[in-house]
């Protein structure tokens, strides 16, 4: 009897051991949902709660402007075209100078395309815009021809660009300009108001007859364009600073002698002082 109760009592100190090394299991207290007090509903029965109006969202710098955006999107465009060309352009710069991203570039203008033919058509706005400012119709026949030509070419000094992009569209034929619906529109009045300018003249005798109006803006823009897109070769060519506001101003009023020479009604009895820049270096 004694030796089972010494495996008993032994059995029972190895339970206890083992029972001592476990460590008490903690439970986690279960979470109380909080209870909701009913209460008398503000609104009538059937009804249910209106929702809470939801604050309008702030919308972007460029739709709360969407024409400034457009403006310097133009204005960035213009630039890139006419220092790099068609080719030459990068959408990514055009976008990171007027402080905007593709998505919105492509949402105002389109592509590329759209973009630099968007940009060549606001050039010929801009200058038909600023002629119409001169109000040519109050001055004489041969004033208002003489202003014209004062005022190409002092346009044509203040917007490089002008010539620079005319030049690169040169450069593709018109094939882009050629897809302008609105370009036809915008010259005719142009020809219409010199076409009214040369018959004052021809009614008052001030100027000689037979003066087609396209012709002669043709020859106003040549006489200007050619000596200022070629300034730097002409430099070179004939060893004078052509660049020199001088030799600017010398060439202007060559320019309008010839000019007024051409309009008036006799041109075969030139002035000395017209017939001077005409002789030909011996």
């Amino acid at each position: 009897m004694s030796a089972d109760k010494t495996k008993t009592k032994t059995k029972t100190k190895k339970k206890s051991k083992v029972s001592a090394r476990r460590k008490p299991v903690r439970r986690k207290p279960a979470r109380r949902k909080p209870v909701r007090m009913a209460t008398a509903s503000r609104n009538p029965p059937g009804k249910s709660a209106p929702r809470r109006a939801r604050a309008p969202a702030k919308r972007a710098g460029w739709q709360r402007d969407p024409e400034g955006m457009r403006k310097r999107i133009l204005e960035a465009a213009t630039a890139e075209f006419a220092n790099h060309g068609l080719s030459g352009a990068r959408i990514d710069r055009i976008a990171r100078v007027a402080g905007a991203n593709k998505r919105m570039l492509y949402y105002h203008v389109g592509n590329k395309d759209d973009l630099y033919l968007e940009v060549l058509v606001n050039t010929y706005e801009s200058i038909r815009a600023a002629e119409r400012e001169l109000n040519l119709e109050t001055l004489a026949p041969i004033d208002a021809l003489v202003r014209l030509l004062e005022f190409t070419w002092q346009y044509y000094l203040d917007h490089p660009e002008f010539l620079a992009l005319l030049s690169t569209e040169n450069l593709n034929r018109g094939a882009f300009l050629r897809r302008s619906r609105h370009i036809k529109d915008l010259h005719s009045p142009f020809v219409g108001m010199i076409r009214a300018i040369l018959q004052r003249g021809e009614a008052d005798g001030t100027l000689r007859t037979g003066i087609d109006p396209v012709q002669l803006y043709i020859s106003i823009a040549s006489l200007c364009w050619f000596y200022l897109s070629n300034v730097h070769t002409l430099t070179v060519i004939f060893g004078a600073d052509m660049v020199d506001s001088a030799a600017k101003s010398a060439r202007l009023a060559h320019i309008k002698l010839l000019f007024r020479a051409a309009l008036e009604p006799h041109p075969g009895r030139l002035d000395p002082e017209v017939a001077k820049p005409l002789e030909f270096n011996q």
